[in-house]
């Protein structure tokens, strides 16, 4: 009889590291996760262990380009997966540091973050996916976290 280990939240990231490791590692762990791999099974694959992936997920290490071409090949994404939704290097490092990107961060390393990003766009109704929008937006309003937006 095997026993399967409780499930434990993850590691919340390094917020002392780089913003751009913040993200390369928040990507990695998104669609580690988005595709049911667990840390395990990814670092052997690449023949590191398990906490060196936790690690890069944090953005406690920096991701060396050779191994993040084969993070992208074990994961199925092209290497510039990774870098999507930073600013444009050509624009200034200030705008990959704002608040927005680190509060779309936070909640793609909660459980339920992942969930919801795993889960909307399986949503075929637009009309659907919109009000589930406004829902969440009135709670946050409702929840005193600021004003709601519509759209």
């Amino acid at each position: 009889m095997s026993k399967t280990a409780p499930r434990r939240r993850p590691d919340p990231p390094d917020l002392g590291a780089d913003p751009v490791d913040l993200h390369v590692g928040a990507r990695i762990r998104m669609r580690r996760r988005f595709i049911g791999m667990s840390q395990q099974a990814l670092a052997e694959t690449l023949g590191l262990t398990f906490q060196q992936v936790q690690k890069y997920e944090r953005g406690s290490n920096r991701v060396s380009a050779s191994k993040l071409y084969e993070i992208a090949r074990a994961l199925g994404v092209g290497a510039g997966y990774f870098f999507e939704g930073l600013a444009d290097p050509m624009q200034g490092r200030a705008e990959a540091t704002a608040a927005g990107a680190d509060t779309a961060r936070e909640f793609l390393f909660s459980s339920e973050g992942l969930e919801l990003a795993r889960l909307f766009p399986r949503l075929k109704s637009l009309e659907l996916r919109q009000e589930l929008l406004r829902l969440v937006r009135a709670a946050a309003h409702a929840a005193g976290a600021g004003p709601e937006t519509p759209r």
